[in-house]
């Protein structure tokens, strides 16, 4: 059977979420996504074909800093071997073109099947490790780089000039389904409201605690509410204090009808913010170089986690939302360069 073959990274629910915002608008084409966990879970809820094949390794986060990042890289480098054997099943099974979202196992296999191929990523190396463990990890990253430099496409959901086969399509993020105030009468936002989610895993527990701390000690000032997307890896116990809204497929309308989000950040969250105007505070693992990256563009950094009352207070306090919004038309921009190469 012929299809596009979506290979979503299920680290995080950042791949999934572009990745169905690109899938909204390829109007015509099969697609069968192969992902993972929450990822998958997504994915399905949003009506796709969606093969939940792919089991990743946990990153190891106390406190909000990262632990161990050199056993988690060798334990990535397992998994990524794990995934090479799913991605050579699901090619000897279906013909089509191959897009990878930072799956990079996908990627290595459909070079070598001959399959046309094409990669979504953020990032074009990684910077996990430091000392001598970093020249294992700067092998790995002149691989990933080679097998970009072969990809028919490489799409960077960023401003950028485009250059060989890379093209830069700006940020790619989910539409809503309705303007704001109709989104605040659907989740019964009726006064100002805080919106604190952490993704696709369980490394968010510690902002999810020290949000609670600062909104219980601000509450009375604030005269807001507090919603809290733990998402599907997190348990957190119900509270007259705050909404628990579990694991949602529309982060992006909730996002859109808030007065400000608290997440920390990942690169899908802060694009929806930005995109729909909602003040953010970002927070960053520490130790987590795309996270840090990300946050540094908004002039967060991981220490932030510790000013939590003060930074709630002041972005509130402002009462505006922000105008400079970005150009959302990277799903289609992507959506296109991949329905040229499906033939």
């Amino acid at each position: 059977m012929k299809a596009v073959l979506f290979f979503a990274s299920p680290i995080g629910l950042g791949h999934a979420t572009r990745d169905i915002a690109i899938a909204e608008k390829l109007h015509g084409e099969e697609i069968l996504f192969i992902s993972g966990e929450g990822a998958s879970r997504l994915i399905e809820k949003k009506g796709y074909r969606v093969l939940d094949a792919y089991r990743p390794e946990k990153f190891i986060v106390q406190d909000g800093q990262l632990q161990q990042s050199f056993k988690w890289l060798m334990s990535y480098y397992s998994y990524y071997k794990k995934c090479k054997e799913i991605a050579k099943g699901v090619l000897a099974e279906h013909e089509g073109l191959v897009v990878s979202d930072e799956d990079f196992a996908s990627i290595a296999v459909a070079e070598g099947a001959r399959r046309r191929r094409v990669l979504i990523t953020d990032i074009t190396e990684t910077h996990f490790t430091r000392g001598a463990a970093s020249l294992i990890e700067k092998k790995m990253n002149g691989a990933m780089r080679d097998m970009m430099k072969k990809c028919d496409c490489v799409i960077i959901p960023d401003d950028g000039d485009d250059n060989g086969n890379v093209s830069y399509v700006g940020p790619i993020v989910r539409k809503a389904t309705a303007d704001r105030d109709t989104l605040r009468r659907r989740f019964n936002f009726s006064r100002k409201t805080i919106v604190v989610s952490v993704g696709g895993t369980d490394a968010g527990r510690y902002l999810i605690e020290r949000s609670l701390a600062a909104y219980r000690k601000l509450r009375d000032k604030l005269d807001a509410d507090l919603v809290v997307v733990p998402g599907p890896s997190l348990q957190v116990p119900e509270s007259p204090d705050y909404r628990n809204l579990g694991f949602v497929d529309n982060l992006h309308e909730l996002i859109y009808a808030a007065d400000l989000v608290v997440s920390l950040a990942g690169r899908s969250t802060m694009d929806e913010s930005i995109a729909y105007g909602t003040p953010g505070i970002f927070i960053p693992i520490k130790g987590h170089f795309e996270q840090e990256q990300g946050a540094a563009r908004l002039g967060y950094k991981h220490e932030d986690i510790f000013r939590l009352e003060s930074l709630i207070e002041e972005k509130l306090g402002r009462g505006g939302r922000n105008n400079n919004t970005m150009n959302t038309g990277g799903a289609e921009k992507a959506a296109k360069i991949i329905s040229t190469l499906f033939v």
